[in-house]
């Protein structure tokens, strides 16, 4: 069954610099086993960002979790605060279009 992670971060760095770092960082989750998508947000209210990962399967996320990659996110965005939820995948509205099939 497919994974979700919702991770929202609160930093001090302006949205230039959080931005700049995420795309720096990007490439290195593109070669996430099993990570089948991830959406870059941003809250225009508060500034805080987030990532929303799309995983094959549970154990895909929590071999993620394990990684050094994962552990990283705070330091590299010098947060000062991190919420992560890990949820999976009901159904999706529309199951034709991605990030995942249902």
């Amino acid at each position: 069954m497919s994974t979700i992670l919702f991770v929202r971060i609160q930093s001090d760095l302006d949205f230039e610099e959080l931005e700049r770092r995420a795309l720096e960082r990007l490439p290195r989750f593109k070669e996430v086993p099993g990570l089948i998508q991830k959406l870059y947000g941003k809250d225009p209210s508060t500034g805080h960002v987030c990532g929303i990962y799309f995983f094959e399967d549970a154990q895909s996320l929590a071999d993620y979790r394990d990684s050094q990659l994962a552990k990283s996110v705070p330091s590299a965005y010098e947060a000062t605060g991190v919420r992560a939820e890990a949820l999976e995948l009901m159904f999706s509205l529309y199951p034709e279009r991605g990030p995942v099939s249902a």
